[in-house]
């Protein structure tokens, strides 16, 4: 039996290529002359760079940067050299992982450490910068970025507004370029369809999550499109907000004003690169995973991707998750997952004995 095994990371738990290791211990310790190939897959979340980088064994670029509050510390990329390609993740150093509960306000973080990324990245010949958007801090319509790369945001008075001010967008009234870019383009992840505005735009969706009351909803947003009204003014352009520019907090919004983007889904893209049809093609099973498979996971998720490209291709797919959400969305079986308690310490070992005990049974 050929097997290969690609989980998504068990978010909160385990990451995906501890995860698929689990999962090819397990299966070999059930029969050991079974052929268990590992891919774990990413699809635009936290990580998705990262880990596309270390499966393709990219040059790990190391400097110091700041977090989502300006603390300073360790971001790090990927580059690949012969394409001039940077391949860095928002999370890294703009990530909601590095803030505490009572830490999260919109009007305050930034993705500045991320843009510090893309300036050494740069510096380093980049010509394209392929940008994972998942588990970003910050609703900044990537503000922070432009920041770090010489645009500069000035308050009505034209005095420049600081990175990381308390309201910062709301501050905003005049946006000067230092430096011209012409060669720079953007490749950008994203792994849902939400707009930047509307009802299922990032302010109502994804703002309460990252620190944002819901009293605050409409400054946000009135501050929100007067940034994008200066934006089309300073480049003479119409900047049409589409499904994905709601992801991050609208950095692929910001980032269009200025610099040739292009957004893609980031399942699709990261299976491209992996050769994942040829993966699929060696295999008699294919094992996926991920946290908890609900109605977003129909919507462009890597195991809905995958579960996608097996049946055309007529072969055996299994999922692991917990919930029942996935039972009628086509996999072969679904493996359930006993629920977590995540006040208690040791949840990731508990998740990962779980993790073993589920796979194990169904071997």
């Amino acid at each position: 039996m050929n097997w290969l095994v690609a989980p998504n990371a068990f978010k909160g738990t385990i990451e995906a290529d501890r995860a698929a290791a689990l999962i090819r211990e397990t299966i070999l310790d059930a029969n050991s002359s079974h052929r268990v190939e590992l891919c774990p897959i990413a699809d635009g979340g936290d990580g998705t760079c990262h880990l596309l980088a270390e499966i393709l064994g990219m040059e790990r670029v190391v400097l110091q940067a700041c977090g989502p509050l300006g603390r300073p510390m360790e971001g790090f990329f990927g580059f690949e050299e012969t394409t001039k390609t940077a391949f860095v993740d928002v999370s890294t150093v703009s990530g909601i992982k590095w803030l505490q509960a009572r830490e999260r306000d919109p009007w305050t973080t930034s993705s500045y450490g991320t843009g510090e990324l893309i300036l050494r990245a740069v510096d380093l010949g980049a010509k394209e910068v392929v940008l994972g958007l998942g588990g970003s801090a910050t609703v900044d319509l990537g503000t922070g970025i432009l920041r770090a790369l010489g645009f500069l945001f000035l308050d009505e008075n034209g005095r420049e507004i600081p990175v990381f001010a308390p309201g910062f967008l709301s501050k905003i009234a005049h946006i000067q370029q230092t430096k011209p870019w012409s060669d720079l383009t953007f490749t950008i992840l994203c792994d849902v369809d939400n707009t930047y505005f509307g009802e299922r735009g990032a302010i109502p969706v994804f703002g309460p999550q990252k620190g944002l009351k819901l009293e605050d909803f409409p400054q946000f947003e009135k501050a929100s499109r007067q940034l994008v009204e200066l934006l089309q003014r300073k480049t003479n352009r119409i900047l049409e907000d589409k499904p994905g520019f709601g992801a991050a907090g609208g950095i692929a919004l910001g980032l269009s004003a200025f610099f040739e983007t292009k957004l893609v889904s980031g399942a699709r893209y990261f299976f491209d690169k992996v050769h994942m049809l040829e993966r699929i093609g060696r295999a008699d099973r294919i094992v996926t995973g991920e946290g908890r498979y609900d109605s977003q996971s129909d919507q462009g998720k890597g195991s809905h991707e995958l579960l996608k490209l097996a049946k055309a291709a007529g072969k055996e797919i299994w999922l692991v998750t917990s919930g029942t959400d996935a039972m009628n969305s086509g996999f072969d079986r679904v493996l359930q997952l006993p629920d977590l308690d995540f006040s208690v310490p040791d949840v990731s070992e508990q998740a990962e004995k779980n993790l073993r005990e589920t796979v194990g049974s169904a071997c």
